[in-house]
């Protein structure tokens, strides 16, 4: 069977989407999984052994027959979008699975799951998942397995010879980032042998380099902020040996790669670590153990005024939870 998941928001999203394919591919070696996304996805999708092929939104926007041409027997509406499932079905795509809680989805799917996200105790990786039932596959996966379905290579002879460390202390505003005083004080506690690489976009880098100079000041850090495609970045993140950062793109590749990856998350629904963690075997997950009401937002601007369940993780916490086994 010739399959289609579409997943057209951002990376960390995507990252957790990746698992459904291996899933299927588990139980129908012989399927073709395709992916449909954002171009600036693309790399990490085409990093995956379980995709066949990429279908880039735009482009099947403006070319619908492609799905026709591909011969997609059941595209799966893993991130909800009218447009595209209402293409679908013009297209007349045999199976169109996307959740009830969609009106696009009961006038343009013809297999509809009763699936919430916003109210669920699982994690956005198992409600993925959840979403291939109609297909007639076990859709049910635990958690604790389901980094095993990445479908990424092992790039263990890609690793530096310094122990390597990269920080990536921003995340366009998709989560609540840890204070960059933290990140600070967490390079003043590294032995000085440590390499420490700072990633992020330019802007980021402008911001930090503005607000807190004082971390790119630090002899053992290196700001690489703004130097790489996603391609080149996945390959950073390869070569070194762990990876801090709050719950953004970076850090779910990081996991899915074996790092010694730690995630810093608040302690608000929905962005807990039960919902957004990020999954593989080396990771560890930090974050405030009772949930948190004093985290504020600027309604009217849209911005995080204080986050005080992210400032309480010390930087001792995340130095233990690099170095020690």
């Amino acid at each position: 069977m010739k399959i289609l998941l579409s997943r057209t928001d951002n990376l960390g999203d995507v990252m957790l989407t990746l698992p459904m394919a291996g899933w299927i591919k588990k139980h129908w070696p012989d399927s073709e999984i395709y992916f449909l996304g954002k171009a600036y996805t693309r790399p990490i999708i085409e990093a995956s052994k379980h995709i066949t092929g990429f279908v880039d939104k735009e482009a099947l926007l403006k070319e619908p027959h492609l799905l026709r041409a591909m011969g997609i027997e059941a595209f799966i509406h893993v991130f909800p979008d009218s447009k595209l499932a209402y293409l679908a079905a013009r297209e007349r795509v045999p199976i169109r699975i996307g959740t009830s809680h969609r009106l696009q989805h009961w006038l343009s799917c013809n297999r509809l799951v009763d699936l919430g996200r916003k109210n669920s105790p699982l994690h956005e990786a198992q409600l993925n998942i959840k979403l291939i039932e109609p297909l007639g596959l076990p859709s049910e996966l635990p958690l604790e397995e389901v980094h095993e379905y990445y479908g990424f290579e092992s790039k263990q002879n890609l690793k530096q010879e310094r122990f390597t460390v990269i920080l990536h202390p921003k995340s366009k505003g998709s989560a609540r980032d840890w204070p960059i005083a933290n990140y600070i004080g967490l390079v003043a506690l590294m032995p000085p042998d440590v390499r420490v690489i700072v990633t992020g976009t330019t802007q980021e880098g402008e911001l930090i380099a503005q607000q807190t100079p004082s971390l790119f000041e630090m002899p053992q850090v290196e700001n690489h902020t703004g130097k790489y495609n996603l391609t080149e970045l996945i390959e950073l993140i390869a070569s070194a040996h762990a990876l801090v950062a709050c719950s953004t793109g970076p850090l779910h590749i990081g996991a899915a790669l074996g790092l010694r990856t730690v995630g810093i998350y608040p302690a608000i629904k929905p962005m807990h670590t039960g919902r957004w963690g990020a999954l593989g075997k080396n990771v560890k997950l930090l974050a405030m153990p009772n949930f948190c009401t004093d985290c504020k937002t600027d309604k009217k601007n849209n911005t995080k005024i204080i986050c005080t369940c992210m400032s309480q993780i010390s930087a001792y916490q995340v130095l233990e939870a690099i170095f020690k086994p």
